[in-house]
């Protein structure tokens, strides 16, 4: 995908996506959710709909059986970043840095299991 080609986007701190046009000028992505209906279904309903959802297995307490919680001490240290990356983290708002360490540790888990 070229630079020309790339979509912009950055989330507002009510969590609307926000694309930027080709005026430099950031607006609501149009959606075709009907947000009125997603927020009317009951807990029930959303649970027999996850539980049939092919692309996202139910997770039962057989699947939390064997989960592993990780809380490793923090460390406070010092790092160089791209301007670009920083900035990237932080118009998602509060919490860049705890999303910056997951995205770390996904890589560190996916090189660990590559061997």
């Amino acid at each position: 995908m070229s630079k020309q080609d790339s979509i912009i986007f950055k989330t507002a701190p009510d969590g609307t996506v926000l694309v930027k046009g080709k005026d430099g000028v950031f607006r609501p992505e149009e959606t075709h959710t009907n947000w009125a209906r997603l927020a009317a279904l009951t807990d029930e309903e959303i649970e027999e709909w996850s539980q049939t959802d092919p692309d996202h297995p139910g997770t039962n307490d057989e699947f939390w059986a064997n989960a592993v919680i990780v809380q490793p001490g923090k460390e406070a240290i010092s790092i160089k970043l791209d301007k670009d990356v920083l900035g990237f983290f932080r118009q998602q708002g509060r919490g860049y840095q705890t999303r910056i360490n997951a995205v770390l540790r996904h890589y560190m888990e996916a090189q660990k299991k590559a061997g």
